[in-house]
């Protein structure tokens, strides 16, 4: 398979059908500026397009995992007008919310599993990334806040929509309205996160075993699980069992499980094919 491409804001490995990408500002404290919210999505077509991954892990580097949004992302009156028709400067802005929120459901429309691994802090913007993703992880000095309260703003590209699937509602309620630090203990108590580990160090090595495990089933199967459980999130259980039945029907085949089986009966790890890689339309 191709090698990624090189990116401002994150540096990427992809091994054992793994692909690892970690924040690379470590002193601008992983903030989300303005190439991190153009190269995310690129960053996650890249890897689902030109490598052999099955799994993505994201971690960090510094301090904390990021302190969110880079307010040099509205400074621009290119990108944010801030003069001119009210009208249109509202109808822009909503535009460019738009784009934002678009840039972090890649995690959610990539057909790979993404993992967070948090430590530190995951401030604003980032929170809204985790919440994306389809599974997260933190150290024990980790802590989430969604701080646009306390700016003086309404969390606006995910937190809002995504969190109450992920807690109980009066939590996520109460974290909105206060805007307080919630750390790893309440965090895995409440179900956000899936475990909770004593080092950095020991979190990325516990992930990367679970990313192991995801990478060593069929990538059928597991891109089937994540595309119904998204689906399941957003709509009745009537529907959803539904287009589970149209998925089935047209997506499985016996392949994967003869492979499952043969392995098992001989005592070996199963190679399963890896799905065709997603490119643009015509692109060779």
């Amino acid at each position: 398979m191709s090698e990624v491409a090189n990116y401002e804001s994150f540096n990427i490995e992809v091994k054992d059908h793994i692909a690892h990408v970690q924040f690379s500002r470590p002193e601008a404290l992983n903030s989300m500026n303005k190439a991190f919210w153009l190269e995310l999505p690129r960053c996650v077509q890249d890897i689902e397009a030109n490598t052999d991954a099955r799994v993505i892990v994201i971690s960090s580097t510094g301090k904390h995992f990021s302190a969110g949004m880079d307010l040099g992302v509205f400074s621009d009156p290119k990108s944010v007008p801030m003069s001119g028709d009210p009208g249109r400067m509202a109808e822009n802005l909503r535009r460019v919310v738009l784009q934002l929120q678009d840039t972090l459901s890649s995690l959610e429309r990539v057909r790979l599993p993404v993992l967070t691994a948090v430590h530190g802090g995951c401030i604003g913007g980032a929170l809204d990334l985790v919440c994306a993703a389809d599974s997260r992880y933190c150290t024990a000095d980790a802590y989430f806040t969604i701080k646009e309260t306390e700016l003086g703003m309404t969390a606006d590209v995910g937190t809002l929509q995504r969190l109450p699937k992920l807690m109980p509602e009066g939590v996520v309620r109460e974290l909105a309205y206060t805007g307080r630090k919630f750390g790893a203990e309440e965090a895995h108590r409440l179900g956000f996160v899936n475990a909770v580990y004593d080092t950095q160090e020991a979190m990325l090595d516990g992930v990367m075993a679970i990313a192991a495990q995801i990478a060593a089933n069929s990538p059928l199967a597991v891109t089937g699980c994540k595309e119904m459980i998204n689906f399941s999130r957003d709509h009745s259980v009537e529907d959803s069992l539904r287009y589970m039945a149209t998925w089935q029907s047209g997506m499985f085949r016996p392949t994967d499980m003869m492979k499952t089986f043969q392995a098992k009966a001989q005592k070996q790890a199963p190679v399963y094919d890896a799905l065709f890689p997603v490119k643009g339309l015509f692109e060779s």
